[in-house]
């Protein structure tokens, strides 16, 4: 099935984008959710003559995603965690204590932005990925500290 995307969809791809999506995948998922339209010589038509205002918006959130991977770059927080003997930590730090503690820090990060393999175990200093727009990323530093 074909279908125009009304939203940035990750792993399928941008809003303005044609796609061949399986029609459960589209009826379960992405028409209940309005992320998609019929892909018909119509909607396709109308999406033509709107491409110049999509780019714009694409450009647009783009800019403002480098602008925001500038102010992050470098940034260093410190998450604070209770340990053990030998400072083994009592449980861990997830990509959801990193969007927390951004967040407390005034920067609008969510925790799918979080890009990490597994989570942190020990104290020290561990390098994070963020990826705020698909080809816009910032790295900073987390301090896992005693508490």
């Amino acid at each position: 099935m074909m279908v125009i995307l009304r939203e940035n969809v990750e792993n399928l791809g941008r809003i303005g984008d044609v796609v061949r999506v399986s029609e459960g995948f589209a009826r379960n998922f992405l028409l209940p959710r309005k992320l998609v339209a019929f892909a018909n010589e119509g909607n396709v038509q109308a999406l033509e003559n709107q491409k110049k205002q999509l780019e714009k918006r694409r450009l647009a959130q783009r800019s403002t995603a480098q602008e925001v991977a500038k102010k992050l770059e470098g940034y260093q927080c410190n998450i604070a965690r209770k340990v053990g003997d030998g400072d083994k930590l009592f449980g861990s730090v997830t990509s959801q204590d990193v969007a927390s503690a951004l967040k407390a820090a005034g920067f609008r990060v969510e925790r799918r932005m979080v890009m990490m393999d597994q989570s942190f175990k020990a104290l020290g200093v561990h390098s994070v990925t963020l990826r705020i727009e698909p080809e816009v990323e910032a790295t900073i530093k987390v301090w896992v500290v005693k508490e």
